[in-house]
């Protein structure tokens, strides 16, 4: 591979530590690849063509210059639109020349084939052929890694796709995003490469309608307003993200936030994410002096707004163990169906832990105002 490959790599990681990545976003020591680690599952590559390069097409050329990608996924990458070439969306059979601008985007393969069917409780709202649309409940992590090898989403979409006799290629579904462990509500998985592909190119593009509902600490001065900042790794805590508003590091990440009821000292709000990056309402809440009411990671777990009061304390506790995670739900999913071309849209309610803190807090401000008056 040539020398004007664009190398980029979320979390700006260096070459030497290309081997602890993981091994779908290996591409052997030539090259990096921007592997998205936030929500969208998919890598961007751009690269360009070699002087004395011989036309040939681009599908062979492709996966004669890329470790590990094969011919059926460059082809499906093309017909989802997916490669361009001088910013031109081309075809599979189109021949390179020396000089052209390829920019691609690839959906990564399946991490682990040997996924083992296990009986998890799954709310689907809405399945055929190509996707399958999940109403995730609180606790359940989308798939294997950093200590969770088991009982996850996939686990489960593989008995559920065993026990309705479907010929899933890989058995267990294709991820184009995810939301957190805690995080509740709407994600869509397809069930093949063709599916996944198309579904990619909308989350590249910005094009998936997603909105969620946070419950946050603190009350705003505006109704609505827009919250923009780089997030990358924190160089304190690897775990954990934060914003460098400076943009010298990280991703680009577009929030847009709008007020829907008010506690005065907590607040629901409805986010509208522009960019799905690792944890990017919880991390923009944080910076923003607004963390999400319970989440630990971000310091929204203490008491941030309210009264000394003994009686506000307990009611506080009373709410934290009712909802032991951060408030955090995935209410709408909209995007337009990989082969049908129609445009779907899905709403889930609120869960219970949530609904039942919101009332919780409605009866402490009706109550606080009567005794204002």
């Amino acid at each position: 591979m040539n020398d004007d490959l664009i190398e980029t790599i979320d979390d700006q990681l260096n070459p030497e530590s290309i081997d602890s990545m993981p091994p779908y976003a290996q591409r052997g020591n030539d090259m990096l690849s921007e592997a998205e680690e936030g929500s969208e599952l998919y890598e961007h590559i751009r690269m360009t063509v070699d002087p004395g390069q011989q036309p040939e097409r681009i599908d062979t050329y492709l996966t004669n210059h890329l470790s590990n990608i094969s011919r059926n996924r460059v082809q499906n990458a093309a017909k989802a639109g997916n490669i361009l070439v001088n910013e031109k969306a081309v075809k599979q059979n189109y021949k390179v020349k020396p000089g052209d601008t390829i920019s691609i985007v690839f959906t990564y393969p399946p991490r682990d084939a040997d996924i083992k069917p296990e009986d998890i409780p799954l709310n689907i709202v809405y399945e055929d052929d190509d996707v399958i649309v999940i109403n995730k409940q609180a606790g359940l992590v989308v798939h294997p890694g950093h200590g969770n090898f088991e009982h996850t989403l996939l686990h489960g979409l593989a008995y559920h796709f065993e026990q309705t006799h479907q010929n899933i290629e890989n058995r267990f579904g294709y991820l184009v995003h995810r939301i957190d462990k805690d995080t509740t509500g709407l994600m869509i998985v397809a069930k093949n490469e063709a599916a996944q592909a198309v579904l990619a190119h909308q989350f590249f593009e910005h094009t998936i309608h997603r909105r969620y509902y946070a419950l946050v600490w603190g009350d705003f001065d505006e109704e609505e307003g827009t919250i923009e900042g780089n997030i990358g790794r924190s160089v304190n805590d690897r775990r954990k993200m934060t914003v460098y508003p400076n943009g010298d590091y990280g991703k680009d990440a577009i929030t847009h936030w709008k007020v829907l009821e008010r506690f005065g000292y907590v607040t629901l709000n409805e986010y509208r994410l522009e960019t799905g990056r690792t944890h990017q309402i919880r991390v923009h809440s944080q910076y923003i002096g607004h963390p999400l009411f319970n989440d630990a990671m971000y310091g929204g777990d203490v008491i941030l707004k309210g009264t000394t009061f003994t009686k506000y304390k307990q009611f506080i506790d009373n709410c934290f163990k009712i909802m032991p995670r951060h408030a955090l739900h995935a209410k709408e999913l909209g995007f337009v169906h990989p082969t049908t071309g129609k445009q779907m849209m899905f709403t889930s309610e609120l869960p219970d832990d949530m609904t039942q803190v919101l009332e919780k807090w409605r009866t402490y401000l009706k109550t606080r105002n009567l005794l204002d008056e």
